[in-house]
């Protein structure tokens, strides 16, 4: 039997994870941004148990949920992937997810480095893992603290403790980037997302 020519062809998953202040969320950004390559990947929208900021949408920047609401979809397992941050929830919905990878589309994520591994696991031949690694932990130390200003000296020093810890985790990711420049890193970066769809 012959295949149908018509049936599209799966997309892939772009995740984007590294320690707090590696820039992983900049890059992405600058990744949709890019005339070429945002034609080819979207955005993942998560699901938040946050409150909607001033211009922000439901099914937008995130699909606002409740913390009962959040819990129905963990139990009935349509959460891929989900963290605690700052006292909210955030996680990954399978629904949307399978759909746009169903419709050939490829999809860019940011995630901490559990959620990378859950769904490079869940996803091994979908899933393109790229890790963001900052020019020096001193550099890194100094985004943090610049990025935390508000925060506690307690809650500066566990951060980067555990940017320190997380930077160790960095062999187990397909690729490695060094953002030491935003301009070369986001270069480095649309190299690896333009070979990765055309394998």
């Amino acid at each position: 039997m012959k295949a149908n020519k018509s049936q599209k062809k799966l997309g892939k998953i772009f995740i984007i994870s590294g320690p707090s202040g590696s820039g992983k969320t900049t890059l992405l950004t600058g990744l949709i941004k890019d005339k070429k390559i945002g034609k080819l990947l979207v955005k993942s929208c998560s699901v938040t148990t946050r409150s909607p900021r001033t211009g922000e949408k439901n099914a937008r920047e995130y699909f606002f949920v409740g913390k009962a609401g959040f819990d129905r979809l963990l139990k009935a397992k349509k959460i891929l992937e989900w963290t605690r941050y700052l006292g909210y929830y955030y996680g990954t919905p399978k629904g949307p997810l399978e759909s746009q990878l169903a419709a050939g589309k490829n999809v860019g994520l940011c995630l901490d480095l559990k959620g990378a591994r859950t769904l490079k696991k869940l996803y091994p031949n979908n899933a393109v893992t790229v890790f963001v690694l900052p020019p020096s932990l001193d550099a890194l130390k100094s985004r943090i603290v610049s990025r935390c200003s508000h925060a506690n000296k307690s809650e500066t020093a566990s951060r980067i403790r555990l940017a320190r810890r997380e930077i160790l985790a960095v062999s187990r990711f397909d690729y490695c980037v060094l953002n030491q420049n935003l301009t070369v890193a986001l270069g480095e970066l649309k190299e690896i997302f333009l070979r990765e769809i055309n394998a």
